[in-house]
């Protein structure tokens, strides 16, 4: 994926069209989603990030990723590499 065409404040969307984040900036072979898509819990508050390796597509303002929404979050990861 040619990350250079993934810009701030785009959405990110699953196969499915459903809302996974926001991107905040693509760092080091990755998606860094904004805060405010960080969920609940623990997880609320910081940032989480997908590998651009799950990107299938930019369509105009939205990065669509190859799996659906549901199952892309399953891969979100922390900062350190970590899963979410």
């Amino acid at each position: 994926m040619n990350d250079t065409r993934i810009k701030e404040h785009m959405d990110v969307i699953g196969a499915d069209g459903v809302h996974v984040g926001t991107v905040d900036r693509v760092e080091n072979g990755r998606i860094k989603l904004t805060k405010a898509d960080s969920g609940e819990g623990r997880h609320k508050g910081h940032h989480h990030f997908i590998d651009l390796g799950l990107v299938a597509d930019v369509e105009g303002q939205k990065v669509r990723l190859s799996a659906n929404a549901a199952v892309a979050v399953t891969f979100e990861e922390e900062q350190s590499g970590k899963p979410a």
